[in-house]
C-alpha cells in the first residue's frame, strides 16, 4: 500500500496554523481572521458618535451615564476571504520523476487542511494549458478525506499556458481574494505577463515556486539529447561545468524576477526545493513570511 500523502502526526502540527492575508476585502464576513474593517463581531475595536438610524443595541450605556452622550461600540469583523489555489499539473511537474508533482500536491493538501481547521473554504483548480475542473474544500477538518483522495488521484498532463489560464480565471472569479499558485513556473511563453494580469485585477498573490534539484542544477555532463516534457521538442547540446554554472545562474535570475514582480504588487513569494522536507517549509519560510501563522 502506498504511503499516505500526509501522515497524522504532521496533520496534528498543522492544527495550530491559520492562513494569513495582507489585504482587507470589505463585504465578506464569517471567517476567523481579523480585518481592518469595522462591523459585526466579538472583538472590540473603537467607539464613534451615535447617528440616527444606528443599532440601539450597540450603544455604550455606561459611557452615556458618564458623559451624557451617545457612543456606538464598533467591533472587528471576521472576514471570510475567498481562497483559491491553482496547482500546476502540466507535464513539466512530472519531468524526470513524479517527485516534484507529488511534493506540490502535499503542499497544496497541507494548506487546504489548515483552511479546513479554521472553517475557511478553498477552491482548487489544477491547470496546464487551461483551467481544470474545480474542487471545493470546505466543511471542517472531518471533510479532509475527500481532499486527500483528490490530490492522490491527480495526474499531470499537457503543457503550460499561464496566459490562457489567467484569462479564464479572471473571467470566472470577479470577486477579489487570496490566490495561491503552486507551480514550477516553467512556461515557454511569458509567465510574468500573466502574473501582472492577475495582480492588476486586485487578487492578493501568494506564489510557491517548486523545483527539483535537477531543475536548478542538472547533474548531466557531455553530449546530451534533450526532449521537452511538454512539447516533445528535441535539442542536442554539449554540457560542461561552465554551461551548468550559467544555467543555474539563469534559473536563479528567473526565480528572482518572479519574486520581485509579486513583491511589487504587495504579494508573497517562496521558492521551494523538493529536497526540503514539507514540514520544514511550512514551519520555516511559510511562517516567516506570514503565509501561515
Amino acid at each position: 500500500m502506498a504511503d499516505p500523502l500526509l501522515d497524522r502526526v504532521f496533520l496534528e502540527r498543522l492544527e495550530r496554523l491559520t492562513l494569513q492575508w495582507r489585504h482587507s476585502f470589505p463585504g465578506l464576513v464569517g471567517g476567523h481572521n481579523v480585518s481592518r474593517y469595522p462591523g459585526p463581531g466579538q472583538e472590540f475595536l473603537d467607539h464613534r458618535h451615535f447617528h440616527h438610524g444606528d443599532d440601539l443595541r450597540a450603544i455604550n450605556w455606561r459611557a452615556y451615564m458618564r458623559f451624557e452622550k451617545l457612543f456606538l461600540k464598533m467591533f472587528q469583523t471576521e472576514p471570510r476571504v475567498p481562497v483559491r489555489l491553482l496547482l500546476d499539473n502540466s507535464e513539466s511537474m512530472a519531468a524526470v520523476s513524479r517527485e516534484k508533482f507529488t511534493y506540490a500536491c502535499r503542499l497544496a493538501a497541507s494548506l487546504c487542511y489548515v483552511a479546513l481547521v479554521r472553517l475557511d473554504s478553498t477552491i482548487v483548480h489544477p491547470f496546464g494549458s487551461a483551467l481544470g475542473q474545480r474542487f471545493i474544500c470546505a466543511g471542517g477538518r472531518h471533510r479532509f478525506s475527500p481532499v486527500l483522495e483528490y490530490f492522490t488521484d491527480l495526474r499531470p498532463s499537457g503543457r503550460t499556458d499561464f496566459l490562457e489560464v489567467v484569462r479564464q480565471f479572471v473571467s470566472l472569479y470577479t470577486q477579489r481574494g487570496l490566490l495561491i499558485v503552486i507551480s514550477d513556473f516553467l512556461d515557454d511563453a511569458d509567465c510574468e505577463r500573466a502574473l501582472h494580469f492577475l495582480a492588476d485585477y486586485g487578487h492578493e498573490l501568494l506564489l510557491l515556486q517548486v523545483w527539483s534539484e535537477e531543475d536548478r542544477n542538472p547533474p548531466w555532463m557531455g553530449d546530451l539529447d534533450l526532449t521537452d516534457a511538454e512539447t516533445g521538442a528535441q535539442v542536442r547540446i554539449r554540457v560542461d561545468e561552465a554551461a551548468r554554472s550559467q544555467y543555474t545562474a539563469a534559473f536563479d535570475e528567473y526565480a528572482s524576477r518572479i519574486r520581485q514582480l509579486v513583491l511589487r504588487h504587495n504579494g508573497r513569494y517562496v521558492g521551494i526545493s523538493t529536497a526540503t522536507p514539507i514540514e520544514d517549509v511550512i514551519f520555516g519560510p511559510l511562517v516567516r513570511n506570514r503565509t501561515v501563522a
